[in-house]
Parts: structure tokens; C-alpha cells; sequence
């Protein structure tokens, strides 16, 4: 496992996309309204999507994907087996590459468990 800091690469990502969210005003808009729109509650909760959106985060190896929505579904009350749960199948589907990346989503879960994260 690594050093990574979840909390810190989720902020760090935001501040460094800031100015291109505003040279690219229209793209980031549409990607926010697209984002907004397949996460939104429908015959599927938000959670169980973020979970969905996790799962590809751990599979396709993507350390600010994993930590933007580790984050939020802590935010929307998934609870560690749910998430344990999600690491499984992932596992499952994508194999070792997707084991080693389980370990980065649950060192991000526990970090965003604690009192210091953002």
C-alpha cells in the first residue's frame, strides 16, 4: 500500500482543475450536469451507484476516482460491508490488478473515517 493521502488528493485535484473549469467552462458544466444526472436517485439509489462508480475507480486503477468517490459514499451512509462487499465483486471481475487497488479504496475509506479528513 502506499502513502497516499485520500483527503489530500481529493483537494489537491480540485485546486489544480480550477482554472481550467474556467477556461472550459462549458465542457466541465456539462460533464458536472452528466455526473449529476446518472447519479441522481432513480430505480437505482445514489449510493448504490456510487458504489457502481467505485467499483470502475478500483478496476481501472484511478487513485483520484477512487478517493472523490470513496468520499461520497461515506457522505450518503454506505457502510463498510456494503463497501466490502462492492471490493468483492470488483475483485472478482478485474483479479489481482483489481485486489491491489482494493487496498488503496479501503486505505481511502479509512481515511475518510477520520476526524482530520475533509
Amino acid at each position: 500500500m502506499n502513502d497516499t493521502s485520500y483527503p489530500a488528493l481529493t483537494q489537491q485535484i480540485t485546486r489544480s482543475l480550477a482554472p481550467f473549469r474556467q477556461s472550459q467552462k462549458a465542457t466541465m458544466q456539462g460533464f458536472g450536469a452528466m455526473a449529476q444526472g446518472s447519479l441522481a436517485d432513480g430505480a437505482m439509489s445514489e449510493k448504490q451507484k456510487e458504489l457502481i462508480a467505485t467499483a470502475i475507480a478500483v478496476s481501472q486503477r484511478c487513485a483520484g476516482c477512487i478517493g472523490f468517490h470513496v468520499k461520497a459514499l461515506k457522505r450518503l451512509g454506505a457502510t463498510r460491508a456494503e463497501f466490502e462487499e462492492m471490493l468483492g465483486v470488483t475483485v472478482y471481475m478485474g483479479g489481482g490488478p483489481a485486489l491491489m487497488y482494493a487496498a488503496e479504496a479501503l486505505q481511502a475509506w479509512d481515511q475518510f473515517d477520520s476526524p482530520t479528513s475533509v
